[in-house]
């Protein structure tokens, strides 16, 4: 995995110098369209061995019709390429989780946290309409936490221990093309 870190940072780098004009366009149109606050919007999650990081990404709230664009087309994920160059996350892994969740995980479950959080990955493909789904239940929180959050534990931890870099580019094509992919016995 040191070379799928390395490969991420080089990527990293290459994308930030070829898409600068389309984060500083994006983030010249998040101040006009949304103007009460910053354009970039920061949060603590939790890292590889749990460690503490700031996560990026544009800022999506209020719900405009420009912030609802940004987030179906997965635009408002792009400012966590610094993230990937900074070496806290990387393309593919699972998502990193608000402090809380990662002190859930017991026995075999906390050995995900062996990863590298990522822009997308297997679990994030299967909940890419989590808040959708949440929002249908009669108890979002509930639902969330015996159902949704076991299941990505499951998938994250057979993506460590099956992981390869062809899936890692399958992952990231489904992501882009909004496709689905075969992994680990299911359609995700």
């Amino acid at each position: 995995m040191r070379f799928k870190y390395f490969l991420g940072r080089v990527v990293a780098f290459l994308a930030l110098l070829v898409l600068w004009p389309l984060l500083l366009v994006i983030a010249l149109l998040a101040k006009l369209k949304m103007s009460d606050g910053p354009v970039l919007f920061r949060q603590q999650r939790v890292g590889q061995y749990g460690r503490l990081f700031t996560i990026y990404k544009f800022r999506t709230m209020p719900i405009t019709p420009f912030s609802e664009r940004l987030r179906r087309h997965k635009l408002d994920e792009l400012p966590q390429l610094w993230n990937v160059l900074a070496g806290d996350m990387c393309f593919v892994g699972p998502r990193p989780d608000v402090p809380g969740y990662a002190d859930k995980l017991e026995g075999e479950d906390r050995e995900m946290l062996q990863l590298r959080p990522g822009i997308t990955g297997p679990a994030s493909l299967k909940y890419r309409d989590e808040e959708a789904l949440l929002a249908r239940q009669a108890d979002p929180l509930k639902y969330n936490d015996e159902v949704v959050f076991p299941d990505k534990v499951r998938i994250n931890r057979y993506y460590l221990h099956h992981w390869s870099l062809g899936t890692d580019i399958r992952i990231i094509l489904a992501t882009v093309l909004g496709r689905k992919i075969a992994f680990g016995g299911e359609i995700i």
